[in-house]
Parts: C-alpha cells; sequence; structure tokens
C-alpha cells in the first residue's frame, strides 16, 4: 500500500477507476466465464469496488490500484465458482498468467459487441452496455434514454437472461455482420457521451467522466482497423468539439452558461483542432451520416468568433440535412433555435410551439427552458416566465435547476 490516503482522495481515486477501468476487468472475467455470466462478472467487479471504498480511507490507495481492483474482482469470481460444481473447470483458467489485470483494449471491444449484439432489443443493448461498459447506475440510464428507473432495470434483467439462454461467442464480429453491429455501438456511445455532456439528475450540469469514457471508447471503436470507419471516426470528431467548449459551459458555481455568455478563450484549441482533423479523415468516400452533419454544426460554432458572427443560416442547412437523415423532436427543436438566431425569435418560438403541442417532448426540460430564452429575446418576460415555471418542473440537474431559477427572475425584474 502507498502512503494513507485522506477518505475524498480514496472516494475519487474510486469513483474514477470505475469509471475507466469496470468495464476492462468485467471483459477479461467475462472472456474466461462466458456471457452467461456476465452478472456474475458486474458483481464481482462491484464488490471490489466498495471493497476499496472500505479498505482504502485507512490503509491508503494501492501502489497498483488498478490491478488491486482486478485481483479482489478475480478472487470474488472464484469464491462463486468453487460452491458451483459445474464450473469449477473455469478456476484454472482464471489463474492461467495471461489472465491478469493488463486486460486488452481487444477484450473490451468485443464486450461492448456482446452487449450490442443484435439479438436484443436496440433499446436494450444501449442499457446493457452503459451498465456494463460505461459504469452508469440504473437511474443515470434511465436519464439519458429519457425512461424511468424501472423499466431500465427490467430492461437490463431481460437482456442478462437472454444472454444466459442464448450464449454466443465474446468476439468482434466478423465482417459481414460488422456494419449493423457497429451502428449499434456508435448509438450506445453517443448516449453516453450526451448523458455527461447535459447531465439531467445530480449535482453536476456536466459529467466530464461519462464525456471522457465516450471518447476513450470511440478511441478504442477506431484502434481496430476492422472498426475504423467513416461514422465511427465522425462521432469521434462530435465529441471531441462538442467537450473542448466544457471549460466555458459552467460559471463559477458550477451553474450552466448561455452559449452567449460563454468565454470561448477557454474553448479546448487542441481538441477542436483534432475534431476537425478526425472530421476530415470522416469526410473520405461517399458516406454521410447523422454524425458527419452533427460534427460539421459544431464546426460552425468552434470556428466564430462570437455568436454574433456564427453562421447561423449555414446550421440551419445542416439541421434540415440531420432532418433528412434522422428525424427527431429533439433536433427539430435545435433547428428551431438556429431558426431563431438567424431569422429573429418569432421565427424559433412558432416552431418550438408547434412542438410543445405535440406533446412528443413533454418531459424534456430544454424545450421549455428555450421557449423561455426566445420569448424574454422577443421581449415578453410574462411569457417567458410562464416557460420558466413550467421548466422547473420537469427533471433536471440541480445547476440546471439554478439556472432556471435564476431566469425567471430577470423576467419579473
Amino acid at each position: 500500500m502507498s502512503t494513507s490516503s485522506s477518505e475524498p482522495d480514496a472516494d475519487r481515486v474510486v469513483a474514477n477507476l470505475f469509471r475507466h477501468s469496470a468495464g476492462q476487468i468485467t471483459a477479461t472475467l467475462v472472456r474466461v466465464l462466458g456471457p452467461d455470466r456476465l452478472e456474475l462478472a458486474e458483481e464481482a467487479v462491484s464488490e471490489a469496488m466498495l471493497r476499496a471504498l472500505r479498505v482504502w480511507p485507512d490503509e491508503g490507495v494501492p501502489d497498483n490500484p488498478r490491478g488491486w481492483l482486478f485481483r479482489t474482482a478475480r478472487n470474488r469470481a472464484i469464491d462463486e465458482l468453487r460452491r458451483e460444481e459445474s464450473l469449477r473447470g473455469k478456476l484454472v483458467l482464471l489463474d492461467e498468467p495471461g489472465t491478469t489485470e493488463q486486460t486488452g483494449d481487444d477484450a473490451e471491444l468485443a464486450l461492448i459487441f456482446l452487449c450490442c449484439h443484435p439479438g436484443l432489443p436496440q433499446v436494450s443493448q444501449v442499457a446493457l452496455t452503459l451498465k456494463t461498459v460505461g459504469g452508469l447506475g440504473v437511474e443515470e440510464i434511465a436519464a439519458a434514454l429519457l425512461s424511468n428507473p424501472s423499466t431500465v432495470a427490467q430492461r437490463l434483467v431481460r437482456a442478462k437472461r437472454w444472454l444466459r439462454a442464448d450464449a454466443v461467442r465474446i468476439e468482434v464480429p466478423p465482417p459481414d455482420e460488422l456494419p449493423a453491429r457497429v451502428d449499434s455501438v456508435l448509438a450506445v456511445l453517443y448516449l453516453l457521451f450526451n448523458a455527461g455532456y447535459d447531465a439531467t439528475t445530480g449535482e453536476n450540469a456536466i459529467r466530464h467522466e461519462l464525456c471522457g469514457e465516450a471518447i476513450r471508447l470511440c478511441s478504442l471503436v477506431l484502434a481496430d482497423r476492422r472498426t475504423d470507419l467513416p461514422r465511427a471516426r465522425a462521432l469521434l470528431a462530435l465529441m471531441q468539439l462538442q467537450a473542448s467548449r466544457l471549460p466555458a459551459r459552467l460559471n463559477g458555481s458550477g451553474d450552466p452558461l448561455l452559449l452567449a455568455e460563454q468565454d470561448r478563450s477557454k474553448w479546448d484549441q487542441a481538441l477542436i483542432a483534432s475534431g476537425a482533423r478526425n472530421l476530415a479523415g470522416a469526410a473520405q468516400g461517399s458516406e454521410l451520416s447523422p454524425y458527419h452533419v452533427e460534427a460539421a454544426i459544431a464546426v460552425c460554432h468552434a470556428s466564430a468568433r462570437d455568436e454574433q458572427s456564427t453562421d447561423w443560416l449555414r446550421i440551419v442547412s445542416l439541421y434540415d440535412q440531420l432532418l433528412a437523415l434522422r428525424p427527431s423532436p429533439v433536433v427539430e427543436l435545435n433547428r428551431g433555435i438556429a431558426l431563431a438566431m438567424a431569422d429573429g425569435p418569432q421565427a424559433g418560438i412558432a416552431i418550438l410551439e408547434g412542438l410543445a403541442n405535440r406533446g412528443e417532448l413533454a418531459n424534456y426540460v430544454l424545450l421549455p427552458s428555450a421557449l423561455g430564452a426566445l420569448r424574454l429575446r422577443a421581449d415578453d418576460p410574462a411569457r417567458a416566465a410562464v416557460h420558466y415555471r413550467e421548466a422547473l418542473e420537469l427533471p433536471c440537474s440541480e445547476p440546471t435547476r439554478r439556472f432556471l431559477a435564476n431566469q425567471l427572475a430577470k423576467c419579473t425584474r
């Protein structure tokens, strides 16, 4: 063990390791145990994390914390296998020299594809991958999927039951299956990034570790030549371009700032350059995915000096392309906001009110929040206040709730 660590420091180390190592450790255990024992692997990793939270504050963080977690999880799995006669043959595999804490990227990539198996409904693929590889809790997954925790929990149970009943090999799919399987993986990583970029629950408006994990896993997909596809590279570009704004998205109290209020000198220029390079690399060939278009929108923001000099008409045009590729009420909402910037608030209000009347985004806090902002721009504070009060009734993070309350106060000044 290293020198004694304070309890908050140890907690932060464990939380960070859980995000960045849980999927890799689980992948190694599942590769040995088989996909029908995914639940055992997850439980072993979770118990290792809990043991670290109990032990490390008093004894100090180990010199090799990830190795400590792997060995603890492996020992927990071994204890369980000893109780099951039919699985005792796995014991020798877990003790083989090759099964160490040095988990490989290939094992984790294979686990991602297992969780995104086409035999599972897509929404279950997303939930399972976010839980097993991304390390999200059930409530976080529910927020990311705009669902409720009990529904997510049921989907996870059914998905694991299917894996037990129809066990498949843990591997990167063969070439003829790969294109369709990659799409499921990219959809999961997109949601994982968004869960961090706009956290909808909890004490933080941004969860940097989720954004970082999504970028890491997408880079993992690109590191394998079989899955280094234009749409995967476009998604990585999008994530990097969006993540470049993270240092400027919150004020000193941790509350969200509007785009016009952000200090653009704080935007990460290295991430912007990397995102632009990846988007250029993704443009090889004729493929045009929604990720290409969203990344192009992000480039418009990243290349503008301020909100006024942003090419809003081009952004509206890009949202038109995105609607043709992937129709969605959220895309319509974003297009309406961009149109308001190009043609004035009333143009955006008309679109957003139409969305509100349809009811598809009834629980989406950004819709009434955006309507409130546009009403303020249109010098209609009374109606803006109505929208902000509506937004405050919907689920959101605590910093977002404070932001909305501040906006509501502006309406009465």
